[in-house]
């Protein structure tokens, strides 16, 4: 999920991504979830990323879905290049942070480098690259 930045940032700057904290595995990742039985990919996503941050969102551009193992499981992760629209993040039991940062400050505060690759892949998607 990304939002547009203030009208004085620099131009590489000119987006904010949002990471959000998980007290459970101690990390900064970009919001995602599980589907529910027979639920489709793209309302999943879109229903997760509200649970998680209390945004909604306007999906964009797909990007690569992610592929990695979880304790030894296979887990497979569909992102978007979701713009934030209404809402505002209230701290849960899933998700205790929510941090609005530039692509250079959220690839330096995400744990993950699978999801750092994902700010370049968002910046090409916005043609930003």
């Amino acid at each position: 999920m990304w939002r547009r930045a203030p009208h004085d940032a620099p131009h590489a700057e000119r987006i904010e991504i949002a990471l959000v904290h998980r007290p459970k595995y101690d990390d900064w990742s970009h919001p995602k979830g599980k589907l529910k039985r027979g639920e489709d990919v793209l309302r999943g996503a879109l229903r997760e990323v509200h649970e998680e941050t209390g945004y909604d969102c306007v999906p964009g551009a797909r990007l690569p879905t992610v592929r990695y193992l979880a304790n030894g499981r296979p887990k497979e992760v569909t992102y978007w290049a979701a713009e934030a629209a209404d809402g505002h993040f209230v701290p849960n039991a899933e998700v205790d942070r929510l941090l609005w940062l530039p692509p250079s400050g959220a690839r330096l505060r995400l744990t993950r480098a699978r999801d750092r690759a994902l700010v370049d892949d968002l910046l090409a998607a916005l043609h930003m690259a």
